[in-house]
């Protein structure tokens, strides 16, 4: 018989699985922000600079006000931990998950080798002579190979033949990303950078896709196949054998969660025989929007009833929310959300608008304000402005000058 659990207690399974309702720690150093990495998988990156870059928050929303340059460390250089490689999207991920990725390497190879007409085949002469010279010169990015010849056209972006060669060959494992500057990848041979024993002959297929299931069933905690499949934006006919070998195995239990449905019919769903059942979850964060806890929109809906969709791509006039708002969770549902920018040449963490979500509870803005000041401190600002904008501005208002 399949066991039930309430929507409640899956809320609180899922924040639990992803490190919410610990305590925070008074000085985060590498032993716990290698925790957060362990737990999560992966650590999305993304551009967008105006409150922090993506791939540092998760760790922020979790373990609070950590070293910045502790996260580089792990993840930069041949010493790092962690390896930039397409996991979710553009993600760092411990090194050692590197082999497991080889199938979606393999996908890459042969979408762009010549029996599918892909750029690869049409510029292996190029692809030939980059390895070349990463391997005469060592590490470099793509604007200091790029020469007279390399004409920027085309849809991508404006690229040269240089950086979108380069851009394949970082898909099917022929180079690694080992830095960025200026956020532009750096690019060296995998032998370069990564360990002998992490370029050996790599598990079978199937192997890889079951790892990669159990990692995200124990980072979500409870899932059904489409969130299981999202976490490392596999295929469902990928998934669907790992999720049949995982349960005969033990490590899934099959649940069903009263309201998480396919259509009419009751969603089938499994926990992850390590995910604690917490009674209660304490927790106030602020979320990035390519937080695990919130980037699989269904699921977001599904477990918090929170409709989310970043603005980024938004024309001005038509945005709601802000260009770049952030989820607030409180306790354990996602409560409101925050469009913060930090100004750093004023010294000022900008509240520009703030929204509390219909099942928001009394004292929210109160409960947020730390968080918010939490954040500053982060970012080395010294004061917190509120534009006024958005129906919990004025409360959040209210309360910093009241604290």
């Amino acid at each position: 018989m399949v066991d039930v659990v309430s929507p409640a207690l899956a809320r609180r399974i899922a924040l639990a699985a992803q490190g919410f309702g610990r305590p925070i720690p008074a000085a985060p150093g590498a032993r716990a922000l290698g925790g957060v990495v362990d737990r999560l998988g992966l650590l999305q990156i993304d551009s967008v600079n105006v409150f922090e870059r993506s791939h540092y928050l998760p760790a922020f929303s979790r373990i609070g006000g950590y070293d910045r340059a502790v996260l580089d460390r792990l993840a930069w250089g041949r010493r790092g931990r962690l390896v930039e490689y397409w996991a979710h999207q553009a993600a760092f991920i411990p090194r050692e998950l590197w082999p497991v990725f080889e199938f979606r390497r393999e996908e890459y190879r042969r979408s762009g080798t010549s029996e599918w007409g892909g750029w690869l085949s049409e510029n292996r002469r190029l692809a030939d002579w980059l390895r070349a010279e990463l391997a005469a010169n060592g590490p470099m990015p793509a604007s200091a190979i790029e020469h007279d010849a390399n004409e920027r056209r085309g849809p991508w972006w404006g690229w040269s033949d240089v950086k979108r060669t380069l851009e394949w060959m970082f898909r099917t494992g022929e180079v690694v990303c080992v830095d960025r500057r200026r956020f532009e990848r750096v690019y060296a041979l995998p032998e370069q950078a990564l360990d002998p024993a992490l370029l050996d002959a790599a598990p079978a297929e199937a192997d890889q896709v079951r790892t990669l299931v159990e990692r995200a069933a124990s980072a979500l905690g409870i899932a059904t196949a489409a969130d299981l499949a999202d976490y490392w934006r596999m295929k469902s006919a990928q998934v669907r054998p790992a999720v049949a070998d995982l349960v005969d195995a033990g490590v899934l239990l099959p649940v069903e969660v009263p309201g998480w449905t396919t259509g009419s019919r009751p969603a089938p769903a499994w926990l992850h025989r390590d995910a604690r059942r917490p009674r209660r979850i304490e927790a106030a964060a602020l979320l990035s929007p390519f937080d695990p806890v919130v980037w699989f929109r269904p699921r977001a809906e599904r477990l918090f009833d929170f409709h989310y969709r970043i603005e980024i791509y938004t024309p001005e006039p038509q945005r709601r929310f802000g260009y770049y708002s952030l989820p607030v969770v409180i306790d354990d549902a996602v409560v409101a959300r925050v469009d913060l920018k930090s100004d750093r040449a004023a010294g000022v963490l900008r509240v520009q608008s703030a929204w509390a979500e219909p099942h928001a509870p009394a004292g929210t803005a109160e409960r947020l304000v730390p968080e918010l000041r939490r954040a500053a401190d982060w970012q080395g600002l010294g004061e917190i402005v509120v534009t006024g904008r958005g129906d919990l501005s004025p409360a959040i208002a209210s309360a910093l000058s009241s604290a």
